[in-house]
């Protein structure tokens, strides 16, 4: 896929982000898109109800496992706007997903918190590949790196 098609649903992904926020959620946005280039499932962070595992990608997987099959799960793209936390990259494997795209990586992330003065998340800020070693991923893109920093540091702001 062309790098000019990765930014347009990684757009996507900021703009549910932004979303998230805009309810009081962590600023994570993400979705699925089928081999033939049809979304087929978006969805953001909806954690401002106390539950700090509705994760988009988590609802993602949850999602394809009950609507794909076994080949249209493993020809699936995920956008997301933060890379997988550890145990969204393990859903992920676990229902067969395929490549995972994502516009800002858990290092960046890492560094964010530590620079807006955040408590440390309660797991470890793993890498996609440190979790699901054969997964195909593809990111950071630096072209969202300033606006994903200013969400994440809006979201600090609130807190």
């Amino acid at each position: 896929m062309s790098h000019e098609l990765h930014l347009h649903y990684l757009q996507r992904c900021v703009e549910l982000a932004t979303q998230a926020l805009e309810e009081g959620n962590d600023p994570f946005g993400s979705l699925l898109l089928s081999a033939e280039g049809e979304v087929l499932f978006e969805d953001y962070n909806h954690t401002a109800t106390g539950n700090k595992m509705l994760h988009p990608e988590l609802a993602i997987a949850v999602w394809a496992a009950t609507n794909l099959s076994e080949e249209e799960r493993a020809t699936a793209v995920v956008y997301t706007s933060g890379e997988h936390c550890a145990m969204c990259a393990a859903a992920h494997a676990w229902v067969g997903l395929g490549k995972i795209v994502f516009a800002s990586s858990s290092e960046q992330l890492g560094k964010w918190m530590v620079e807006f003065q955040r408590e440390p998340i309660p797991i470890a800020p793993l890498r996609i590949k440190d979790v699901v070693p054969a997964i195909e991923t593809e990111g950071p893109f630096p072209e969202f790196s300033d606006m994903l920093r200013e969400l994440h540091r809006k979201n600090n702001k609130s807190r």
